[in-house]
């Protein structure tokens, strides 16, 4: 009896324990401080936010759009706004960096489509698609070669199916005998107007390897002598038994399926990638090897890359990779190995691939780095060697036999080349170079066209001499303004041919007929909800629209939206997206409340950094992480704050100057809002998630400008990222000085500023572990200072839970309300 009274008191009495879910209500218990005491808030269960903040986090989003390359068929797909708990509380496994459910073969908390119908354009008759399962819970949409079909899978509880929708009569149909696997990810690829190639699964779930009370022996590791440096990864391998798991329920068999009639295609294996050649009579095939890795993910195990022959079912390895736990460290660095293997897409079935001419190590001085060969059908003989890259080679997209364009990148100096290879000639010519910070010169994207293999090459026009750029963003001093432009591939010069109009943000998204001037945009403004258009150059003003979606958020109407810039105190050009209540006027109401949301960037151009970014003109979309709900609570919000990190010269990296930088774009926000007199500068939040988390406690941790702070599934001990993080590649050891400086968990005594903190509980993203949080709460709260830390129940790196959203919502509106809206004036301001 002592006994168990003595487990029940330390139980009661230990810090920070959660209460346990309510099974009945399925609601979970919070562990809140209040004034120093510990106390249990269980009962309260999910809260929920001001109504005007809910119906704007579940006002169902707009259908998706998919079209075919005719414009005569529209797929309208629908979804739900959130999914329930519930539904994330569904079986996973967290192994070898995938997260899956182990009843299904599928991976896990994906956010399914609920609803299809296919409008036809022309006519503008738009029907449901019958014979759909019921519930719905589709994914992964395809269009057959010749676009008479669409697939797509749906998941139930037990397994994955696939599904065809004939268009002549828009009936699903489910094609496939044997469960599909697709944990590794390529649920399907069509082969041809009847032909799908995917994946099944070897064996029930119930044949699963069972877990034994006594395990057969401790999980070892070892290393003999040789480095391999690695990024924190999430959910990898720790023990025999997940090495099992991962080989059971990886393991798969290809098929293709025919009038539904399933071939198997050679022997099964742990598929970790597959790609059928353009004339699709072979497979090119990437498997996993043994011995699993407990330092990386799937995508890095070692290896076999392997051509399989769709005809006879034989099988031809080309090269075995190996592990990439021996990737050196370093941006621009690489295995010294082979990678990056494809089709050309020009050609029935030539493979081609990279290799590193320097070892993999960039810092050696010699003129070129790497070299692209390639290996036609049937795979024997010598390799021929393509082109060679004076940077790390990054991608090729293929053309017509006298154009391919070929990117390669300096990632830690920022810089990226565009080239032409001329296979013809085999020669390679520079095109242009530019800082990849640099919006304003991006030329754009290359606009693709299906060729008679139906891959998507190049789209040229003037015989082949230009190239159709595509820029969905086209940056300019202006803000935004996306374009269309002809790449002329021997002056180097782009020619614009169409641009979006100022005072809206329309983009082209599909390409009907390149050559007669015929695409697909995608059209919004303040006040225009975003829609779809056939657009045709040679008729401007002549758009057709193809879809009529209503504004979903019918109670922002009325707020008002303003790109704003100003400068920091070293002329630094900032902006940020200025939004202010329906009705709001500053000489009748007064400075606002204020929310400052961002997320730090680093550049080694002081010029790049204070380019515009963004636009004025785009509809106000709201997304369950979004700060703009505060607008309808009286705040004036600061969206998309600039915060560049600028490196001072070519001899520093702009992280040397982190803490400083982020105060003086601090500074210069506030000090705008407030001068403009729609900001009370004595009133102000910041917040931010992930990178914006990791800024946001900094700013508390160096500056007395705030009185509140949100700051979402961050990282803030960067000594357990030593390896590096976000844009920086020194590590810990090399630099231990700017990792104390930069986590603000070493300043955790100077936050005194009301701080709230949330985290997913199962927070996947590589460094920004439950446990940085954790640490970081304690800290705050050893020190006496003013901080609540949420963890949110089956939630990954960014949340997904209705229930949990809306609790998350209610949190940081009454966070806000007590700490900042109500909070004390004072003068003068605090800087």
């Amino acid at each position: 009896m002592r006994k168990l009274l003595l487990i029940l008191l330390t139980a009661f009495a230990a810090p920070g324990v959660f209460a346990q879910p309510n099974s009945a209500t399925g609601e979970h218990g919070v562990t809140t401080q209040t004034d120093g005491a510990q106390k249990s808030a269980g009962a309260k269960g999910y809260q929920l936010p001001p109504k005007e903040i809910a119906d704007l986090l579940l006002a169902p989003p707009t259908p998706a759009v998919s079209i075919d390359r005719q414009g005569v068929w529209m797929l309208l797909s629908s979804r739900s706004s959130y999914p329930p708990v519930e539904e994330l509380a569904q079986p996973e496994l967290r192994i070898a960096g995938l997260r899956f459910n182990p009843d299904n073969f599928a991976l896990s908390r994906q956010n399914f489509i609920n609803g299809f119908s296919i409008k036809n354009i022309r006519t503008g008759k738009e029907t449901p698609v019958t014979g759909l399962p019921t519930p719905l819970r589709a994914g992964n949409i395809s269009w057959s070669p010749g676009e008479t079909r669409i697939a797509f899978t749906n998941t139930t509880n037990k397994q994955v199916d696939l599904y065809v929708i004939n268009l002549s009569d828009k009936k699903a149909t489910r094609v496939n005998k044997t469960p599909l696997n697709i944990i590794t990810g390529g649920a399907y690829r069509w082969l041809d107007e009847k032909t799908l190639l995917y994946k099944i699964i070897r064996q029930p779930a119930s044949a699963a390897p069972p877990k034994q009370l006594t395990p057969a022996g401790p999980a070892v590791q070892e290393n003999l002598g040789k480095a391999a440096p690695s990024a924190t990864f999430e959910d990898l391998i720790k023990t025999p038994y997940d090495e099992a798991l991962f080989a059971f329920y990886g393991e798969s068999q290809l098929v293709k399926n025919t009038g539904g009639l399933e071939t198997p295609l050679g022997k099964p294996a742990i598929f970790l990638a597959v790609e059928p050649s353009p004339d699709k009579k072979y497979i090119l095939t990437r498997t996993a090897l043994h011995p699993f890795s407990y330092l990386v993910p799937a995508s890095r195990f070692p290896s076999n890359i392997s051509i399989l022959n769709t005809a006879t079912g034989e099988t031809k390895s080309i090269n075995i990779l190996p592990s990439g736990e021996g990737q050196p460290r370093g941006f621009d660095n690489t295995q010294n190995a082979p990678r990056d293997y494809d089709w050309r897409s020009d050609r029935p079935a030539t493979l081609t691939w990279c290799a590193p001419l320097d070892s993999g190590l960039m810092r050696k001085k010699q003129e070129f780095h790497d070299a692209v060969y390639q290996l036609p059908a049937p795979f024997t003989g010598e390799a021929k060697e393509l082109f060679r890259t004076k940077l790390r080679f990054d991608n090729i997209i293929w053309g017509n036999d006298s154009t391919a364009l070929v990117t390669e990148l300096l990632r830690s100096k920022q810089t990226e080349h565009l080239l032409r290879y001329d296979p013809a000639t085999n020669t390679i010519t520079l095109l242009n170079t530019r800082n990849t910070t640099d919006a304003y010169d991006d030329p754009g994207s290359p606009l693709l066209t299906p060729n008679k293999y139906g891959e998507r090459v190049l789209t040229t026009t003037d015989n082949g001499k230009k190239v159709l750029l595509n820029n969905v963003t086209g940056s300019s001093p202006k803000g935004d303004l996306p374009f269309l432009a002809k790449f002329d591939l021997a002056t180097k010069q782009n020619e614009i041919i169409w641009r979006c109009a100022a005072g809206s943000f329309e983009s082209i998204v599909g390409t009907i007929d390149a050559g007669k001037g015929l695409f697909l945009s995608r059209r919004e403004s303040q006040k225009e909800t975003p829609n779809y258009y056939l657009k045709n150059l040679d008729k401007p003003g002549d758009d057709k629209a193809v879809t009529a979606f209503k504004n979903p958020y019918p109670q922002l109407e009325g707020i008002t939206r303003e790109k704003i810039g100003y400068k920091r105190a070293d002329g630094v050009d900032l902006t940020g997206d200025l939004y202010l209540p329906k009705g709001y006027d500053p000489k009748r109401d007064g400075p606002l409340p204020i929310l400052i949301w961002a997320y730090p960037r680093e550049f080694n151009s002081a010029a790049d950094a204070a380019q515009v970014r963004g636009s004025q003109d785009h509809f106000t979309m709201i997304s369950w992480g979004s700060p703009v709900f505060w607008v309808t609570q009286g705040f004036a919000i600061l969206d998309n704050a600039e915060m560049p990190i600028v490196s001072g010269d070519s001899t520093k990296k702009p992280n040397d100057d982190f803490i400083n930088q982020l105060t003086l774009n601090a500074r210069a926000a506030i000090q705008k809002l407030s001068a403009m007199g729609v900001g009370d500068s004595n009133r102000v939040a910041v917040g931010g998630h992930s990178y914006g988390a990791f800024m946001t406690v900094n700013l508390l941790a160096h500056t007395k400008f705030f009185k509140a702070g949100i700051a979402r599934s961050g990282a803030y001990n960067r000594t357990l990222t030593p390896f590096g993080f976000q844009n920086e590649d020194r590590t810990y050891w090399q630099d231990p000085s700017l990792y104390y400086d930069m986590s603000p968990f070493n300043f955790a005594d100077k936050i005194t500023t009301p701080l709230l903190m949330t985290h997913g509980e199962m927070d996947d993203n590589s460094g920004t572990f439950p446990i940085q949080s954790e640490r970081l709460y304690n800290a705050i709260k050893g020190h006496g200072g003013t901080v609540r830390y949420i963890v949110f129940p089956y939630e990954a790196h960014g949340y997904r839970g209705r229930e949990n959203l809306l609790d998350l919502l209610y949190e940081e509106n009454a966070w806000l309300d007590k700490y900042v809206k109500n909070a004390t004036r004072h003068e003068p301001a605090p800087f």
